[in-house]
C-alpha cells in the first residue's frame, strides 16, 4: 500500500471524528505544505521537514505542531503534547467539528510553515551518558551476548530501555518490564521500533 492509499484510508475510515479530520485536511491542503504519511498519521511537511500533523483519538482529534512552541498562540489553545518530555511539539485538541475555527486553524498552520522557513526548530538534545538501572545491569553482566547486543543500540535506544525499567514504581513491574525487553535486546529490536 503506497502513501496515498494510506492517507485516503486514514481519512475514509469510519470514526466519530471523520468529518472533523476531513475539515482539518481541507484547511491543510490550502497551505503550501506537502501531504505525507508518517507514524500512521497524515503529516504535512515543508522541504522534507515535519511541520504539522492531523490526528484522531478516541475522545478528541486535532492538529500536532511539531515546533508549536514557537507559535504565538493568540487563542491560548495549544497544549504541550507530553508535559515533561516534549520540548517543541504542541497540540490543538477538538472534541467536535463545531469547535473548529477554520480561519484560526489555517492561521496557525500558515504561521507554523513560516516558522519552518525561518528555521525555528527545537533541536533534539544529544543523549548524555546512559544510566543503566541495577536490574538491567546485572542481567547484562551475567550474559555477555546480551551485553554485546545492548551495546549495539544507539545511546538513545539504550536510554529508552533504561528509563522503561527505572520509571516503574513497583519491583514486580520492573521485573515484568525486564522480562519483556531482554528478548527484544537479544533480537536487536528497540523498545519503540514498532512506532517509528
Amino acid at each position: 500500500m503506497d502513501k496515498s492509499e494510506k492517507l485516503e484510508g486514514y481519512y475514509e475510515k469510519e470514526h466519530p471524528f471523520k468529518e472533523g479530520i476531513a475539515y482539518l485536511r481541507e484547511l491543510a491542503l490550502k497551505t503550501e505544505a506537502v501531504e505525507d504519511f508518517k507514524w500512521s498519521i497524515p503529516v504535512y511537511t515543508l522541504n522534507n521537514k515535519n511541520v504539522f500533523g492531523i490526528c484522531k483519538f478516541k475522545n478528541h482529534f486535532g492538529v500536532w505542531f511539531f515546533n508549536g512552541v514557537f507559535l504565538k498562540d493568540p487563542k491560548k489553545v495549544l497544549e504541550n503534547a507530553q508535559e515533561g518530555k516534549t520540548k517543541g511539539m504542541r497540540h490543538w485538541k477538538f472534541l467536535s467539528l463545531d469547535e473548529v475555527d477554520g480561519k484560526a486553524v489555517l492561521g496557525y498552520m500558515k504561521e507554523a510553515l513560516d516558522n519552518q522557513k525561518k528555521g525555528l526548530e527545537v533541536k533534539a538534545e544529544k543523549t548524555k551518558k546512559v544510566t543503566i538501572p541495577e536490574l538491567l545491569l546485572s542481567e547484562l553482566d551475567k550474559d555477555p551476548s546480551l551485553k554485546t547486543a545492548f551495546e549495539k543500540f544507539t545511546p538513545y535506544k539504550q536510554k529508552e530501555f533504561s528509563e522503561y525499567i527505572a520509571e516503574a514504581k513497583q519491583e514486580k513491574t520492573k521485573l515484568r518490564r525486564l522480562g519483556k525487553i531482554l528478548p527484544m535486546i537479544k533480537d536487536g529490536i528497540g523498545l519503540n521500533d514498532a512506532y517509528r
